[in-house]
């Protein structure tokens, strides 16, 4: 279990009633900013402080991995935003009865706060360029005490529940059925074209022939039946476009469940070859999957096509963040 702060001024009420966190990728000048990338570290069962108006108001356990999701209609004033992707996690949210302004305990509270991402300043006032951040383990235990026995409560159910919890990933479902439909109703595509693009979602049809070509085993497994394997996009189906659908260099080939790993940013791969394994993937799944956790593997040279396409997998889908290693 690892412990969050989210800062919620002006997205409280939506994500704590809808039971999520929403992020940009990245800034507006697509710069990377560390309090959206904290995003891709957080895991089933973590717990959330959730800061607004210069109260810790709610506590929420997080129920699903990051995974790449529109922005929510409810931020805007109108319209659909199926093009602002960004990252998302569902949480269970509980607003807490009696909140506590940190301002107030700062005596306590400021010789805690972490040298780097800390989320707040000295004198308890919170900092705007501050999303999400990681909380060291005896910041929370002070936070948690300091909210007194619902807090304790609270966490202690989260611990028992921790088992239960499913990733529900319900916004990247919705935004790939919204793609399927719009490609479904394009009428300027030829019907062999929209046919060979929804295909593709699945790893099959033009796109797998295509991959084939390039590829001829998993590169985990080592599996060669051609019945045994999907066509696992590089840069997803969802984030492409219909040439870039159809690239055999977009493609690996891949069993189901190694191709579920790598959609979902669980295992991604150097441009060498070396496999990388997300700090937040479960080992003992990896390891029934038939990923040797701990030991390391090469899969083995890519084209540069296909290294362009692994770049866009590392820096957009594998659940790493890069911040958290200098941490």
């Amino acid at each position: 279990m690892r412990f969050w702060w989210v800062n919620q001024n002006q997205t409280y009420r939506h994500e704590v009633n809808g039971g999520y966190l929403w992020s940009p990728k990245r800034k507006a000048n697509q710069a990377r900013n560390p309090f959206y990338d904290f995003m891709r570290e957080v895991s089933p069962g973590d717990v959330v402080f959730s800061f607004a108006d210069t109260f810790v108001r709610a506590l929420g356990v997080v129920r699903s991995h990051a995974y790449e999701a529109p922005k929510p209609l409810e931020f805007g004033q109108a319209g659909a935003y199926w093009d602002l992707i960004g990252w998302r996690i569902d949480v269970r949210f509980h607003p807490i009865r009696l909140p506590i302004r940190p301002t107030e305990h700062m005596a306590v509270l400021a010789p805690l706060l972490p040298n780097r991402y800390a989320p707040l300043r000295a004198n308890g006032a919170g900092l705007q360029s501050v999303y999400l951040t990681r909380l060291p383990e005896v910041l929370a235990a002070a936070l948690i005490d300091l909210l007194g026995a619902e807090a304790h409560a609270l966490v202690r159910g989260f611990r028992v529940a921790d088992e239960t919890q499913r990733d529900t990933a319900i916004g990247l479902v919705e935004w790939e059925e919204h793609e399927l439909s719009r490609i479904q109703s394009d009428t300027s595509l030829p019907e062999t074209d929209r046919a060979a693009v929804v295909l593709a979602r699945r790893g099959q049809g033009v796109f797998k022939q295509r991959v084939m070509a390039i590829e001829h085993a998993c590169r985990i497994t080592g599996v060669t039946r051609e019945e045994h394997l999907r066509a696992s996009h590089c840069k997803p189906w969802r984030d492409a476009n219909h040439q870039e659908r159809l690239d055999g260099e977009n493609g690996l080939l891949m069993t189901p469940s190694i191709d579920h790993l790598f959609d979902r940013g669980f295992i991604g791969f150097e441009d060498n070859g070396d496999l990388i394994v997300s700090p937040v993937a479960h080992v003992d799944s990896l390891r029934r999957m038939g990923i040797g956790v701990g030991s390391p593997l090469n899969v083995g040279r890519f084209s540069s096509g296909q290294r362009n396409y692994i770049d866009f997998h590392r820096e957009n889908v594998l659940l790493r963040s890069r911040f958290l290693e200098d941490a």
